[in-house]
């Protein structure tokens, strides 16, 4: 590659980078035009962009995921979960603030965030509304749930799944990896919040009358439906942690679990293929072929081995890059095309400093992308989406309201993540 060509892949990258920040543009049409621009400046040619750039293990992943999440979406699952957590708390807005951000975050974990964040936002808001309280502490509480609970599973976040897909990594290397460091974090994230709102969040419960008239199973509006799609889902969730062991991609589970969902439970495919959201699949697309255009032309590999001299072939520090990194700039950037430049960069990393088995780093940029989502209010879908629901229910949160409350627990999360990086993979390893 001439020094032209090397900086042409550099600029369409940055155009590409800046007509999806801007949000003026479709993101999936800028990384599509992105993606195209690669293609026709001779960086990827078509054959390599369908058969070598594309993961179509992530695509088909989360094709399949859709599916069975539309179908899930029907049992009412979610609504029986927000029943029970009123009930539960009794009325109490400290314990209901708890036990739906609990909820929340299980969800976003087994499903996906965003799907988390559209079913629990709604009867959050119906739920605050019966005690006479502000639904705002609870979803910003859950917006945060949404990010962190998301990272604990290879499925949760789209960060997750594009890491588990490009690596050796399975289902069960992120649960036992990133699941604990997770669960500290929920815990020190809910006392952040608690704290934040210990005067809008009243003492004192609903009457025991009240709380004997909540009639949890109320919210199941087909029972077969809720049954047997709970079944698959749970059987799916069992496929992805034992799919390595027969030789199976996530890719196959996922539609594996789709299509016996909509078998199962009656759903005609037409309705339930609706729900797959092709915009983000096709983004996707143009993301895998532009990051394959900016390896071919070497600009991944010169940007490795500027960190890797920056960092002095450090890996403890490489890593500590990766992590506070990626938490800054997903804050304030899409953390998918972000995970997607990292990825090749991590391999490349790895590659000149001999550690082709440094796991670490992965979670570095796992637990720093998702959880850097909770930065500001356009770090992550969840945000944008429960913001935008709070505020068709005139309760509005400006940008910088909820970076004041949640950008501190953003840091104090990857404080967290550092820690734990640090006691788990260099000190009990004896690195």
């Amino acid at each position: 590659m001439t020094t032209f060509q090397f900086y042409l892949a550099v600029i369409i990258f940055c155009l590409t980078y800046v007509g999806i920040m801007s949000e003026k543009f479709p993101r999936t049409i800028c990384a599509l035009v992105g993606g195209g621009a690669m293609i026709y400046a001779g960086y990827v040619t078509q054959s390599e962009a369908f058969g070598k750039y594309i993961d179509w293990n992530t695509l088909g992943l989360l094709a399949g995921m859709m599916i069975l999440i539309s179908v899930v979406k029907k049992s009412g699952f979610f609504r029986v979960l927000a029943l029970w957590a009123m009930k539960r708390s009794k009325g109490s807005p400290r314990e209901l603030l708890v036990l739906l951000s609990c909820v929340t975050a299980v969800g976003a974990s087994l499903i996906d965030s965003v799907t988390a964040a559209l079913l629990i936002a709604p009867m959050t808001i119906s739920l605050c509304r019966m005690l006479k309280i502000s639904p705002v502490p609870v979803l910003v509480s859950e917006i945060l749930m949404c990010n962190v609970g998301g990272t604990a599973l290879m499925i949760g976040n789209p960060p997750n799944v594009m890491i588990g897909s490009a690596t050796h990594l399975d289902f069960n290397d992120f649960l036992i990896n990133l699941a604990p460091v997770v669960v500290i974090t929920i815990i020190a994230t809910l006392i952040g919040i608690l704290f934040i709102f210990r005067k809008e969040l009243p003492h004192g419960h609903l009457p025991q009358e009240q709380i004997d008239a909540i009639d949890v199973m109320s919210a199941v509006e087909d029972k077969m439906i809720f049954k047997r799609s709970l079944i698959v889902l749970g059987l799916t969730i069992v496929g992805f942690v034992l799919h390595s062991r027969f030789g199976l991609q996530s890719a196959t589970i996922a539609m594996t679990g789709g299509v016996v969902a909509m078998l199962a439970c009656h759903i005609n495919p037409e309705e339930a293929m609706k729900e797959v959201d092709l915009d983000t699949l096709f983004f996707f697309m143009g993301l895998f072929i532009l990051v394959g255009g900016m390896e071919n032309a070497g600009v991944i590999t010169a940007i490795a081995s500027w960190g890797v001299a920056l960092a002095n072939g450090d890996n403890h520090l490489i890593t500590y890059m990766i992590l506070w990194l990626s938490g800054v700039a997903s804050a304030f950037i899409d953390n998918i095309p972000f995970t997607a430049t990292m990825i090749p960069l991590i391999k490349d990393m790895q590659a000149l400093m001999n550690l082709p088995h440094a796991d670490y780093m992965w979670w570095a940029l796992a637990t720093g992308a998702c959880f850097g989502g909770n930065g500001t209010m356009i770090g992550a879908s969840p945000n944008v989406i429960m913001v935008a629901i709070a505020a068709k229910e005139g309760h509005n949160i400006s940008f910088g309201t909820f970076m004041k409350w949640c950008f501190p627990l953003m840091i104090m999360s990857l404080i967290v993540t550092s820690a734990y990086i640090e006691v788990r993979y260099f000190m009990l390893a004896g690195m």
